[in-house]
């Protein structure tokens, strides 16, 4: 019978899913952290309990993930990533098909939570430039991730988890065993004398019994880097068959707003040039990649005074081609993208890059009182007068033929500047101007600092994929998997990739709070013993039938893994199987596996695992989302464990 405080926090569990179902608009990690703190107020939850997900290893690391990401993403890295993996991709069946292929190999020697704050905004950006909702990828990266995690102990966190709980158990049990042995020699050497055979209360164990123990032993030694990926592999590879196949249909369409209404926003004309240095020198518009910018074209290349109009997807790109596009301001601040490609308004951009880190984007709309009416840019003096440079030019939705410099302004003319941080402190109130803004998003690339970024990137990949071997060594810092994002943070900052504030900004408050409210959820099932019961309940039931209880194991550890953490799933589970294994007189390697093989791959809810909690908000997904792909996946994960793990580790 479960104990209130069980039923409390079973009862939890099941509001925050029917919240989430329900009320689509309220935050997801002010559900969860409401839910929490309820707990906590009632007393089902210990205070230290409920926050200990802030000094979490896993929540410590995403955060240090989140930030290294910024830095790559600062430094035009994973402009390369993308353009690598996805850039000639053009409909999200060919994308995920290219992911597939990318995600499940480096994930298995990745942490997943690693690859996908890597990847998360590249498969966004790319999903912008193709007009793609990120609802039809963000999922499958995810279910990707984990399906190559399972590939390998190092894929991920839970089978780390699992392998040390084997490593101490190993440890104890064979403790046992050896005093067990020495029992026995004591026994054989006193054989004669029986005050000296009586002297020990406890009876030896028989040789029979010695060496079963000894066999038993050995089904929960620590795992190798590749034994895991006996099971793990098919089903990582049919799995992701199974996606690339069927995710296009079954993934939801959900399109933002402000991607819905983009032929309604402002558009703008905007003059780059190439730079010497540009890398576009030598490619086609298409293989630049100048035709899939949303919400922007090229209208004509102007070069050397010949005007090339219309542009056509052959054309060659040389050095020093004035490029003209029209578009809105998101897309013309991807442009930052394209290392030597420059506002033609100002010359210095990329010439100086601290300089260019200094600036940033600005609208302005010119009043009727302003000195400029009537003026063309270049007679206007534009920069010397406001230290600022004219990167476009809208005016009432028109577009507007004339180049920038030769364009006559006046009143409402929304100006688009490239501007020093304190423009709009100066200039909100001056009478030149109805309006002055800033623009949101945009981050100028420190491409001279690009080669810095990867060689850290690349480091952080290695180093987390050391860190198990480094702690088995005894080398408990360098082994520590958020010491390593840390590090490699505070790198980045060192080495001017990205500034402290960059830094601090690229830390997803919601994301944090989302992944330690589940925690405190999982902890509040644990500490209440609802999560042991359950299990014992159900494992019970199963009796001595190998095929039955190893079903069982697997259901169980899969429906825990759902509603808590994967990672507390392995704690709970992995001494309550091998129990019962020992109990019902088998081999507890079959059922270790089991637990292991189900609590890292959850595809059912969105609490299951970190990666699936990192893609619900940018994705826009519901819990009901997760269930469409998840279903068939964990039938399919279901169906190869129950065939291949006996014929991998006998009962």
């Amino acid at each position: 019978m479960l104990a209130l405080n069980a039923w409390i926090a079973i009862a939890a569990t099941a509001t925050v899913f029917v919240v989430l179902q329900l009320r689509r608009g309220i935050p997801t990690d002010l559900v969860f952290i409401g839910a929490a703190a309820g707990l906590t107020l009632i007393g089902v939850l210990r205070p230290e309990r409920a926050i200990q997900g802030f000094t979490s290893d896993a929540v410590i690391t995403i955060g240090g993930l989140l930030a290294v990401t910024a830095g790559l993403r600062i430094t035009g890295v994973l402009d390369w990533v993308g353009e690598l993996v996805l850039g000639s991709s053009k409909t999200d069946g060919s994308a995920i098909r290219r992911l597939a292929l990318f995600i499940v190999s480096i994930s298995a020697f990745v942490l997943n939570t690693a690859l996908v704050a890597m990847m998360l905004p590249v498969v966004v950006d790319w999903c912008r430039r193709r007009q793609i909702s990120t609802s039809k990828l963000l999922i499958p990266l995810s279910y990707l991730t984990i399906l190559g995690g399972v590939c390998t102990l190092v894929g991920t966190s839970t089978t780390l988890i699992v392998n040390s709980h084997l490593r101490d158990a190993y440890t104890s049990r064979q403790q046992q065993l050896a005093e067990q042995r020495a029992q026995q020699a004591r026994f054989d050497a006193a054989a004669g004398d029986s005050a000296a055979a009586t002297a020990d209360s406890a009876p030896p164990l028989s040789p029979e019994e010695l060496a079963r123990l000894a066999r038993f032993n050995e089904g929960v030694r620590p795992m190798t880097l590749f034994e895991i990926g006996k099971v793990g592999l098919p089903i990582a590879l049919l799995g992701a068959a199974f996606l690339v196949v069927s995710a296009r249909f079954l993934m939801p369409d959900r399109r933002e707003m402000i991607e819905m209404l983009d032929e309604q926003r402002r558009e703008y004309l905007v003059e780059m040039r190439v730079s010497v240095d540009c890398s576009l020198i030598g490619q086609s518009v298409e293989s630049a990649g100048l035709r899939h910018l949303p919400g922007l074209f090229l209208i004509e290349i102007d070069r050397d005074g010949e005007v090339i109009t219309p542009v056509t997807p052959s054309d060659v790109i040389q050095q020093g081609d004035l490029l003209v596009f029209t578009g809105v301001v998101s897309t013309i601040v991807d442009l930052e993208k394209f290392p030597g490609l420059i506002p033609s308004t100002d010359l210095t951009y990329e010439i100086h890059p601290q300089i260019r880190r200094g600036r940033y984007l600005a609208e302005a709309v010119l009043s009727r009182s302003s000195p400029l009416i009537g003026r063309t840019l270049r007679a206007a003096n534009f920069r010397e007068r406001y230290d600022a440079a004219v990167v476009a030019v809208h005016r009432n939705g028109v577009r507007l033929a004339t180049k920038i410099g030769d364009i006559k302004l006046e009143p409402g003319d929304t100006l688009l500047l490239q501007t020093r941080n304190d423009f709009v402190s100066l200039h909100r109130n001056n009478q030149d101007f109805y309006l002055v803004s800033p623009v949101d998003g945009y981050m100028p690339r420190r491409h001279e600092r690009s080669y810095v970024a990867a060689i850290l990137g690349l480091l952080l990949v290695a180093w987390l994929c050391a860190s198990n071997w480094l702690k088995s060594a005894g080398v408990q810092g360098l082994g520590s998997p958020p010491i390593a994002a840390l590090s490699i943070v505070v790198l980045l900052v060192f080495t001017r990739c990205m500034s402290t504030a960059q830094a601090r900004n690229a830390i997803d408050l919601q994301v944090i709070l989302t992944i330690v409210g589940a925690l405190a959820l999982g902890r509040a099932l644990e500490d209440s013993g609802a999560a042991r019961d359950i299990a014992n309940l159900i494992v019970n039931r199963a009796g001595h039938n190998p095929r039955l209880l190893l079903l069982c194991v697997y259901l169980m550890a899969s429906i825990f893994t759902e509603l808590i953490t994967n990672n507390a799933v392995a704690a709970i589970l992995l001494p309550v199987v091998i129990n019962v294994a020992e109990v019902a007189g088998l081999q507890p390697r079959p059922f270790v596996m089991a637990v292991a093989l189900a609590a890292s791959l959850p595809f059912l809810t969105p609490i299951g695992y970190q990666t699936n909690l990192m893609v619900m908000g940018p994705g826009g997904y519901q819990p009901r989302d997760y269930l469409r792909a998840g279903v068939p996946l964990a039938l399919i994960a279901l169906a190869t464990a129950q065939i291949l793990i006996p014929l991998v580790w006998s009962f």
